[in-house]
């Protein structure tokens, strides 16, 4: 009441002006592009090199390319939702403008440096980026004693440390395997993923499909999220690969029941959610994989492309859409771009991991058909939401 008298009549705060360039607003907005950017030149480019059809090497080789898409697009993902969803956890600030402009800088250097020969920099500048985004939402998350937020300030930290020791390996600067570093850090991804759409899917799904009633079972979740931890640790034993296959089928049965209850055949209607339960599918589907792989069954490969093409791949498509409209103003609801670029993901996903087990004598095909459907998906993605991601909010408000 006293603030109301205080203001004469006629003479309101008139609201902060919302740049027309808004792209340092909030993270998910550089972050969402650079990762799409990326990824469709990229894979467009390592398709290329694996075809032997690009003259100059792009990447030292097979693991390299893991490393990029793992450390270079996945994270960039995760930096980008965590950097939006913090504020809205808290109530707090995210970085943005300046601060949030460095945070891509260093993001696009770690990009450049991986393919010059200072190989300590790009170490350095590499590990440094998830360490950097930890800091930046440790600030929020702490101040707001949002506790049940704070593993991922560890998790984003223990990529950081995973990123250094991935690269000595890559380098042969310690005595590890580089696929058995990639292997940790691509089990944390894993369990990221898991925490994330335990928490969201059932979520959009009740909000996007009322009546499907997708539920959780507290002990099932614990379960869940158990056996990916058993999972990490099981990985670290090399020397007993049966163990991993083991721990892998019992977490594929374990989430494939998740899955089922939330109730995803009842969203076929509605692209924005089926796409997030199709992405599911792909964990459960990678594990089982796994499993298979360590029984010598099926090639490794095909298991990790599961999880990477058709898991990762997904459910990065579906938040980079559904999140970029929410924070934009816009209908919750995917057109036909967007449902283009999801059944182009799955379709990379099935050429990746399914063609070679059909067509053997046509796996470098197969290869090359995905990797172009890969491309065509986030270069669709680059494309539609480059004004939605530099341009204001509908709403007119700032973020």
């Amino acid at each position: 009441m006293d603030e109301l008298q205080l203001k004469r009549p006629g003479r309101a705060a008139a609201p902060a002006a919302v740049p027309a360039f808004a792209l340092w607003q909030l993270g998910f907005r550089p972050f969402y592009l650079l990762a799409s950017v990326f990824s469709a030149v990229s894979v467009g480019l390592w398709t290329l090199q694996y075809s032997g059809w690009l003259g100059g090497a792009y990447l030292k080789g097979p693991l390299w390319h893991g490393h990029e898409m793992l450390f270079g697009y996945t994270v960039a993902v995760i930096a980008g939702f965590l950097l939006t969803a913090v504020r809205n956890w808290t109530g707090l600030p995210t970085p943005s403008g300046a601060p949030l402009a460095a945070l891509a800088v260093l993001w696009v250097a770690g990009r450049v440096l991986v393919l010059t020969p200072w190989n300590l920099a790009a170490a350095v500048v590499s590990a440094a980026f998830p360490v950097a985004v930890a800091v930046a939402i440790a600030m929020p998350i702490v101040r707001s004693r949002n506790w049940r937020n704070y593993f991922f300030i560890a998790l984003l930290g223990l990529l950081g440390v995973i990123t250094l020791a991935t690269h000595a390996a890559l380098n042969g600067a310690i005595d590890v395997s580089p696929r058995f570093a990639l292997q940790l850090a691509i089990d944390v991804v894993l369990f990221i993923m898991a925490v994330m759409a335990g928490r969201v899917v059932p979520m959009f799904t009740n909000n996007g499909v009322p009546g499907t009633n997708a539920t959780r079972r507290p002990w099932l979740e614990r379960l869940a999220l158990g056996s990916i931890i058993a999972l990490f640790l099981a990985d670290h034993v090399q020397s007993m690969p049966a163990l991993a296959g083991a721990v892998a089928l019992f977490a594929a049965i374990v989430h494939a029941a998740r899955l089922a209850l939330w109730q995803g055949w009842r969203t076929l209607r509605t692209p924005l959610v089926w796409v997030l339960h199709g992405a599911y599918a792909w964990i459960v589907i990678h594990l089982l994989l796994r499993a298979l792989a360590a029984a010598g069954w099926v090639a490794e490969p095909l298991a990790l492309h599961a999880l990477t093409l058709g898991a990762i791949g997904g459910l990065t498509i579906g938040m980079i859409t559904r999140t970029a409209r929410g924070h934009t103003a816009r209908p919750l609801k995917a057109d036909g771009y967007e449902t283009t670029a999801y059944l182009l993901v799955f379709a990379a996903a099935l050429a990746r991991v399914f063609g070679p087990m059909l067509l053997p004598a046509h796996y470098l095909a197969c290869v090359q058909a995905s990797g172009l459907l890969w491309v065509a998906a986030f270069g669709l993605y680059a494309v539609r939401y480059w004004p939605v991601l530099t341009g204001p909010r509908l709403d007119g408000k700032p973020g």
